[in-house]
């Protein structure tokens, strides 16, 4: 006779699966961001090697939790103290940002913030809220074309500043963070999906 399954190995198995081309794009995307720390340690200043990394952290982590991947509640306390330290990082790249007075990037900065509370809102919002996803995403949609912006001035900077190297880094780096948002995007929409769908069976 079958044994019932375990709660983490069914919900597991209940989620669909990701197809592969998504997954190729999703871990590439995830390698040329650790790249970019390597990049920011070679050529960046201390404060960009420091919010660089602890994005990707939190990005990682992020990726663990609505990714669909097995989270055993003995880690979840250690997994919430790295949270806190990478987000005490982030706090303290703001702040260095803003005393080198490094504008753009300051902006950029708390454009992301923005981001990141909107995707965790989208996550708790309740199953019926459809007019509070719809206006998530409209906010959504607004910080990430400001985020367009953002990437498009870099770009500018490295065609006709006085710094290329470092504004054209800047705007891969831009680039390759609207590229890995999409996939968290899509990971918190399917994430969502799921724990409505919970509820909605419970």
């Amino acid at each position: 006779m079958e044994q019932p399954l375990s709660g983490a190995r069914a919900d597991a198995m209940m989620e669909p699966r990701p197809r592969r081309g998504f997954v190729v794009f999703k871990w590439l995307m995830y390698t040329l961001l650790a790249g970019d720390v390597v990049l920011y340690a070679l050529f960046g200043r201390l404060t960009e090697l420091v919010d660089t990394t602890a994005w990707l952290v939190l990005l990682m982590l992020f990726e663990w939790e609505t990714g669909g991947w097995p989270l055993p509640a003995r880690w979840r306390s250690s997994l919430h103290g790295v949270r806190a330290i990478a987000a005490l990082a982030v706090l303290v790249a703001c702040v260095g940002y803003a005393l080198e007075r490094q504008w753009l990037d300051f902006a950029n900065e708390m454009v992301w913030l923005g981001i990141v509370a909107l995707l965790e809102l989208e996550v708790r919002l309740p199953a019926g809220g459809v007019r509070l996803h719809r206006g998530r995403r409209a906010c959504a949609v607004v910080l990430y074309v400001t985020l367009v912006g953002f990437l498009l001035a870099w770009a500018i900077q490295g065609a006709t500043g006085p710094e290329p190297l470092h504004a054209w880094l800047d705007a891969w780096d831009a680039l390759l963070w609207l590229s890995a948002f999409v996939v968290i995007e899509l990971n918190v929409f399917g994430y969502a999906r799921h724990r409505r769908g919970r509820r909605l069976l419970a």
